[in-house]
């Protein structure tokens, strides 16, 4: 298992996390890697073709896919592997109880496509969808129906007198579940897709979307997305004693830069806040009990459906690979023309690793070059803003990297900075996605290819981790003290700025990232799994 999980290859480096006994064995493995050993991969987005919902059999299919895609738990490396989430609606229709599916959290019961929620994400608003999202408006979600939580006035702020009415937000294809397929090459997972498709016919399961996903290291061990850069280079150290540990059997120790309690990642173990992570629970019965969910700790009569899962949440981000080089370009050339006296370091790199806050190499831009490498000769990533680059002179206040995790940078005062940087992990996802398309020959020459990057992440509280890292971080006009600036990387058409001696440089960056479907996902344990498959 793997502490770098989407960019580490088999090779010398920190020890690895992983989940001790029993834990191993009822975790996805997803959860813990990222199966780097298998570089290529197939997301299959599925829809229950049926009517209404299933009262009997309606996990018949699971029992099926098991015996053809058995679901990956986190107990070693795999020669193949598979990981599996749901929709509400999804669950829904399988029959799961409507008393279960009311215990979910309220993000995944709404579903992305809710409109408060779509403004928040920076989607769409006022009845338009935004320049972030593909023309014509994203082709799949979960198309989640409004329920009385979604449209209910008295836990609304700034309601008007008179109820408002909530549209549905619907896209052409409805996702009720993901099936992610890890394969050695292209030929086996392609026939592998085939046969999933075949099994699951007959039970009225169709693959409506699909996507190839591909991951491969370089020598050093590092995946680059399709602009170029390392992906997947700061991830989140989960600890919990007992629970969480090295080969060997001891403790992961606590990472003093980017370890979070299990319960940020894990449901049923305790988070940030020193609370357990709360997830969805069933009433006790003997197909719960036999399929292996226990007790629930504080709930009598229940069994815990949550525990050893997750929330996922998946955005489908296409991304404009010529157009981004060309506008880096031309933005340094512009640069060039207007003050060729100080600006003869600048080319389309240079204002590229400045959007993004690493080089190409997934080192941490500083004051006067980068951050050196580990003593894995890894991208470092044990650092502090605070101390290192307050003012953003090398990694600018307003990069990619900076706004989705700011460490301790946003602290007033040198007393602030650990109870900053405590607060910053507070908000800290674990990312599982993979690229997907055929990598660009020549990034400055369009070739009309479908390309982009299946953004996965796993949290156990959507709106405190998701959806704040991307409302009040990413998509916040004035953070950091900036003033109408937001993500120069996955946000809309807007400005950067650019401390440097003896100018400031301001530059526009267009939109390159495009949303093309999404929606969150519930990560069931492998009990859980096994409940769902007897509904």
């Amino acid at each position: 298992m793997d502490q770098r999980p989407v960019s580490a290859a088999p090779q010398k480096g920190p020890p690895s996390w992983k989940l001790a006994p029993p834990h191993d064995k009822l975790t996805q493995g997803m959860v813990v890697s990222g199966f780097a050993t298998l570089p290529t991969g197939r997301a299959l987005f599925l829809q229950f073709c049926w009517d209404g919902v299933k009262k009997k059999q309606g996990g018949a299919w699971l029992e099926t896919l098991q015996g053809v895609a058995p679901i990956t738990d986190a107990d070693g490396r795999e020669e193949r592997a598979a990981g599996l989430g749901f929709t509400w609606e999804g669950l829904r229709k399988m029959g799961l109880n409507a008393n279960t599916l009311a215990s979910f959290d309220r993000p995944f019961k709404e579903g992305m496509f809710q409109e408060d929620r779509l403004r928040r994400l920076g989607d769409r608003r006022e009845d338009e969808w935004l320049g972030t999202v593909i023309p014509g408006g994203p082709k799949w979600s979960g198309n989640t129906p409004l329920d009385n939580a979604a449209v209910d006035s008295e836990a609304r702020a700034f309601d008007d007198e008179e109820k408002v009415v909530e549209t549905r937000v619907t896209t052409p294809i409805t996702v009720h579940a993901l099936l992610l397929l890890y394969e050695k090459d292209e030929e086996t997972a392609e026939a592998w897709c085939t046969k999933v498709g075949e099994a699951l016919a007959p039970h009225d399961v169709k693959i409506v979307h699909g996507l190839p996903l591909d991951l491969r290291p370089d020598e050093r061990g590092i995946a680059r997305e399709h602009f170029g850069f390392a992906d997947g280079v700061s991830q989140p150290a989960p600890f919990e004693p007992g629970v969480v540990t090295v080969k060997g059997g001891a403790d992961y120790p606590k990472d003093p830069w980017n370890g979070v309690p299990l319960g940020e990642v894990l449901m049923g173990h305790v988070n940030g806040h020193h609370e357990v992570a709360l997830g969805p629970v069933v009433v006790d019965t003997p197909a719960g009990r036999e399929a292996g969910l226990p007790p629930h700790a504080r709930g009598e009569g229940f069994l815990d459906l949550g525990l050893d899962g997750s929330y996922m949440v998946v955005r489908e981000l296409k991304q404009d690979v010529a157009a981004f080089w060309n506008s880096m370009a031309a933005s340094a050339e512009r640069i060039n023309k207007r003050d060729p006296e100080h600006s003869g370091h600048i080319d389309a790199d240079w204002i590229a690793s400045r959007v993004v806050g690493r080089d190409l190499n997934g080192n941490l831009l500083c004051p006067g070059g980068v951050l050196p490498v580990d003593q894995y000769n890894q991208p470092n990533n044990d650092f502090g803003f605070y101390d290192r680059d307050l003012h953003g002179h090398g990694c600018p206040l307003g990069s990619h990297v900076r706004r989705g995790n700011p460490r301790d940078g946003l602290a007033p005062k040198p007393s602030d900075k650990q109870t900053l940087l405590d607060a910053a992990n507070n908000h800290r996802i674990l990312r599982r996605g993979r690229k997907y398309g055929p990598t660009i020959v020549d990034p400055r020459k369009d070739d009309g290819a479908d390309r982009g990057l299946l953004f996965i992440c796993l949290n156990t509280d959507i709106t405190r981790q998701f959806e704040f890292v991307q409302q009040t971080w990413m998509l916040n006009q004035n953070f950091a003290f900036l003033y109408d600036e937001v993500d120069p990387l996955i946000g809309p058409k807007g400005m950067l700025t650019i401390p440097e001696k003896p100018l400031r440089r301001i530059i526009e960056v267009d939109t390159f990232v495009q949303m093309a479907g999404g929606e969150y996902f519930f990560l069931p344990s492998m009990p859980a799994i096994r409940y769902l498959a007897s509904l």
